[in-house]
């Protein structure tokens, strides 16, 4: 019994995992979005402007490797879905 509950509590945690990381990219779009906007506002690129941009564009990328990893439940899925 105790083996299907960490199984479900890892599968919990996977989904968790992913959530919140598809949660970032949003969140970092929209600062990424939102700093343009503010910086082309006034009509020129000022360097304060165009280090806020590359900083939040760094830490975007950044986020973008972070991506969680499969489970290895979920990779023993991905594995039999490929195999049909």
């Amino acid at each position: 019994m105790s083996d299907r509950s960490s199984s479900e509590a890892s599968i919990f945690l996977s989904y968790l995992r992913n959530g919140i990381w598809f949660l970032g990219i949003s969140f970092w779009l929209f600062g990424l979005i939102d700093r343009s906007i503010a910086s082309f506002s006034d009509g020129y690129l000022s360097s304060v402007d165009t280090l806020q941009l590359f900083t939040a564009a760094f830490f975007f990328g950044s986020w973008l490797f972070l991506k969680p990893k499969l489970g290895s439940r979920e990779h023993r899925e991905q594995g039999a879905a490929n195999t049909e």
